[in-house]
């Protein structure tokens, strides 16, 4: 998109897990994609844990004035469904279904949080058509979670090249990319609130030019299927109340992943990620969230391979995949504020960049701010998942988003 005045807008979902590292930029459908382990919280004297039902530290007090018909309600699950349209210059216009369920994997256990279990499809005008299903499950007391992820499909999107000046000049290359991904992660509990754990992802893709575009370099292995496979690791931290609107405390995330050729990968690359979240109450019905993410690349990486600027909501503002390289940096700020009737408001604003080398990190040619601001809409009271519509501004770009929950 070369201006804010000629670009459509832009509907972008956030759906299971980013499946663009292995899958193409054009693929970033993510909800929850990196769920946090819970651990237990005090509120004036009660028991609550990250995640649980949005009763404000209460819980506990009110099912001891239930009767038992009433308990067993409320120790039922809760779907969230929301048939969300997209209209992208990359994707087409189409719909995203969501439908998930939220609930306890065992009325017994007190201490973890409520499991997840959905799927996402994808439709477009375009001929992108994908599926996604997910499940993120806590057990034993929150001491393990465990997440899995398959996705599959073919997507239809743009390739810009790699590096801030192939996102400047905005020449594209149509790209159709077809194949699978599997993703695994067990953590357990290893103290001081933080939780350790393998993970491993197997992906495989087939990538054929499009007629139309602008002339750029294609990218290697046009016409070949890619297998990528790695084994990683992931260290978390989560001090929040709740995981799906955290009105306080915090979320760290590191997570390295080694694709290797021994593992039947076609590349052998090394992909690090740092993510940092912290949340302020300013009261009753305002949070102040900030967010803070960290991407290197090593080895020789596919293009998708490297880090994707828009993805994963690092900022808003930018089409996924139109900023690619080996390193990048972001951070922003969003100021949340609940309305009545289930409504509320957001603004927000950040800046970041890609670059080649560390080197040349927060050079000022390589800055791409981004800002703008939302509506929210309570899809789910008891566990306080939100419905959001987004609208940002980036550098000589625009955006509108749609997805479920909220942007980190």
């Amino acid at each position: 998109m070369k201006s804010s005045a000629k670009s459509r807008p832009h509907w972008r979902l956030v759906a299971f897990l980013s499946a663009c590292q292995l899958y193409g930029p054009g693929s970033c459908l993510y909800l929850n994609s990196q769920e946090p382990p819970v651990e237990r919280f005090e509120f004036d004297g009660v028991g609550a844990s990250r995640g649980a039902p949005n009763t404000e530290g209460l819980q506990e007090a009110q099912q001891n004035q239930e009767s038992p018909s009433q308990k067993k309600r409320a120790d039922r699950g809760e779907f969230v469904i929301a048939p969300l349209p997209i209209s992208s210059p990359a994707l087409g216009t189409g719909i995203v279904p969501i439908v998930g369920y939220i609930f306890p994997l065992s009325t017994r256990d007190k201490t973890s949080p409520p499991s997840v279990i959905g799927g996402a499809g994808l439709v477009t005008d375009n001929g992108s058509r994908a599926f996604v299903l997910a499940g993120n499950f806590y057990f034993r007391e929150d001491c393990y979670n465990a997440t899995a992820v398959y996705a599959r499909g073919n997507l239809n999107y743009n390739l810009y090249g790699i590096g801030t000046a192939a996102g400047d000049a905005d020449l594209k290359l149509p790209l159709k990319q077809t194949g699978q991904l599997f993703f695994g992660e067990f953590l357990r509990h290893v103290g001081w609130r933080f939780f350790l754990g393998p993970r491993f992802i197997s992906g495989s893709s087939t990538i054929t030019i499009r007629p139309g575009g602008d002339t750029i370099p294609s990218p290697p292995d046009v016409g070949l299927q890619t297998n990528l496979r790695s084994l990683g690791a992931h260290l978390q931290r989560d001090t929040r109340p709740n995981r799906f609107y955290p009105r306080s405390g915090m979320l760290l995330n590191f997570t390295a992943d080694f694709f290797a050729k021994g593992l039947g990968s076609k590349y052998s690359f090394q992909s690090y990620r740092f993510s940092f979240s912290k949340f302020e109450s300013l009261g009753r019905k305002q949070v102040l969230a900030f967010n803070l993410g960290v991407c290197a690349t090593g080895g020789q990486p596919p293009f998708y391979g490297n880090c994707i600027y828009g993805t994963n909501n690092q900022l808003r503002g930018y089409t996924a995949g139109q900023y690619i390289d080996r390193y990048m940096v972001s951070t922003q700020l969003e100021y949340r504020l609940e309305l009545p009737k289930r409504f509320g408001v957001v603004a927000f604003g950040g800046i970041g960049e890609v670059i080649p080398g560390g080197d040349q990190l927060f050079d000022s040619k390589n800055f791409l701010p981004g800002g703008g601001g939302g509506v929210r809409f309570l899809l789910n009271k008891k566990y306080h998942v939100n419905l959001r519509a987004d609208a940002a501004i980036g550098k000589n770009s625009h955006t509108w988003a749609m997805g479920v929950g909220e942007a980190f």
